[in-house]
């Protein structure tokens, strides 16, 4: 009998979970829905940011507005300490469903890839006007919004592109350009604010 209200649980756990992940079907009227670049200055006085024993360095102030590509949630490494959300994030061309409804894109080892059969805008305009991010947020409830984020959402979110260390020569070093590709071209963002559009 324990066994069986065991397995219900979980079922409907997983449900609820699997509900609350799906991506939102708003916003999807053909066309931009995000015509901004993100911006990207100069850190003026730069805060010193801790997080555990990871000491972050600011390396700009950042802010971006997009649409949601791809969520992926991290518990294990190292790197999950400090960002548990990786987010693929997509803004100018790479907001429009027309175009998005042409790439299949997915996450997984701290990537974000996409494929497609026929290119709907030029390879690019893929590469330079989308990215995935890793996030570390800022305190606890920063962290419970991230782990909120739906895929199709319009996000803003701002912070500072860092680079993370640790005492035992470890670093994690943010991309500060939007237009590499790769390894070490993801941004590693300190996430002091998100808002849902």
């Amino acid at each position: 009998m324990k066994l069986r209200w065991l397995l219900i649980l979980l079922i409907a756990f997983g449900a609820y979970q699997h509900w609350q992940k799906r991506p939102v079907t708003t916003h999807m009227t053909p066309g931009v829905t995000v015509a901004v670049d993100p911006v990207q200055t100069e850190v003026e006085s730069p805060p010193d940011l801790r997080v555990a024993d990871y000491r972050i360095t600011p390396l700009a102030e950042f802010s971006v507005e997009a649409r949601v590509l791809g969520a992926e949630h991290y518990h294990l490494g190292r790197e999950a300490d400090l960002s548990p959300v990786d987010l693929a994030l997509g803004w100018g061309p790479m907001s429009d469903p027309e175009v998005l409804s042409s790439i299949s894109i997915s996450q997984g080892s701290r990537f974000y890839h996409w494929q497609v059969e026929e290119f709907p805008i030029p390879r690019e305009d893929i590469e330079t006007n989308s990215a995935n991010m890793h996030m570390i947020p800022a305190n606890t409830s920063i962290a419970g919004q991230l782990q909120k984020v739906r895929t199709g959402e319009i996000l803003r979110i701002k912070g500072y592109l860092v680079e993370a260390s640790a005492t035992d020569g470890w670093r994690w070093r943010s991309s500060l350009t939007r237009n590499d590709t790769g390894s070490g071209a993801c941004e590693l963002v300190w996430v002091e604010s998100v808002e849902v559009l």
